[in-house]
Formats: C-alpha cells, structure tokens, sequence
C-alpha cells in the first residue's frame, strides 16, 4: 500500500530522532572518555611532563645563545678586517696589534650612540697616549654624507669607518643593534663586548688595567 504524506512524515521523524539519538550517544561517550582522561592521574602526569620538557628546551635554547655570545667575546680573537676611514685610510686589526682597541658600531639615527659620543672623545683623549686607539664603525644604513657631517660637526678625533656593505659587523657576530661596542687588548683578543650604553666608570677601570699590561 502506497505511504501517504503523513506516513512518509511519520518516518523521516523518527529517522531524525534515531540519528539525535546517536549523536548525543557520541557526545556523551566523547564527554565521558574526556572526563576520565582529566580526572585520571596518569594523564595529568603525562601532560605535566609534556610541559615540563617545553619549559627545559626553551631554557636550553636560551642557555646556547648565552654560550655562543660568549664564545664570541672571552678571550677570542679579533676578526681579521681591514676598516676603510671616511678619509680612505685602511687600518687592519693586525696593525692594531700591541694597541687596546675599541670598536663602536654606532649610527647617526641611534639616539644612545649619540648621547655617548662626547663620552667616546673623552675617553681616546685621555688613553690615547698611553697606546690606545678607537675605531667607529657606521652602519651599512646610515647615509655616508650624515656620518660626514656629524663626523665634521662634533669633531671626532678618532678614526670613522663606514660599513656599506654590512662586512664589518657580520665579522663581529653580525652586529644588528646599535651601540655594540668591543674592547680589544694588546695581544689582538676581545675582551669585552657591549651592547647598549657603555658604563664609562667600568670601561676606565678596564682600560686602565690592559694598558698597564705590555
């Protein structure tokens, strides 16, 4: 006998309802298995652990850029370069050699080099005589003609070399931050290495105690 409309409506409702049915079914026996894996202390260990080794390698991670910073600056050896002068002298770290050195990769548009600078003069006018020489390195950014100019205006007595190719300071651990400032002793080693502001207090002592040392 043919179904009539009611019948066929009759079926698809309750096909609907067996299909609610299953899906709630599915929910809960999902909800259910979810609540014991949260309510089971194995799992909460297992996902302490799982933290626990998130947290161990970005510490590790942290602890291999402190390792290799510092194997770029204790007692390592200066980059074989040869710095080019605004005036076009060329001075190679071989000829600083018997010399404490110190390399400052500044720029013009760096509010912090700048403010230190006068520092800077000061401090080669009061060591350079006792063999003590500085060299600033620019940026590959900064136009040559503003390091002219702030060169020419604040009179710097030192030697100024530009990096327009970037060499200089991916030779020393591919400096991005200004000011990155490097002391290098007699015997051609860095001894320190600075980023940000110099301590001039602390960079005195220092010198004072390499320039003793022949």
């Amino acid at each position: 006998m043919p179904q009539t409309a009611d019948g066929v409506g009759n079926v698809g409702n309750a096909r609907g309802s067996r299909q609610a049915e299953q899906r709630h079914d599915d929910n809960g026996e999902q909800n259910s298995e979810n609540t014991r894996h949260v309510g089971n202390p194995l799992f909460k260990v297992g996902r302490m652990l799982k933290q626990r080794k998130l947290i161990l390698a970005a510490v590790a991670a942290a602890v291999l850029a402190i390792a290799t910073t510092a194997l770029l600056t204790a007692g390592t050896a200066a980059p074989a370069v040869t710095f080019v002068s605004i005036k076009g002298e060329k001075i190679a770290t071989a000829d600083l050699h018997g010399k404490v050195v110190l390399v400052n990769f500044w720029a013009t548009d760096c509010v912090v080099c700048v403010k230190e600078m006068p520092q800077i003069v000061a401090t080669y006018n009061k060591f350079h005589a006792q063999g003590f020489e500085t060299i600033a390195v620019a940026m590959r950014h900064d136009p040559p003609n503003y390091v002219l100019a702030y060169v020419a205006q604040n009179k710097l007595p030192f030697k100024v070399a530009l990096d327009p190719m970037g060499e200089l300071a991916r030779a020393f651990g591919d400096v991005k931050l200004t000011p990155t400032t490097f002391i290098i002793d007699r015997q051609g080693r860095i001894i320190k290495r600075i980023v940000g502001e110099v301590d001039f207090a602390d960079l005195h002592a220092v010198l004072e105690e390499k320039l003793r040392v022949s």
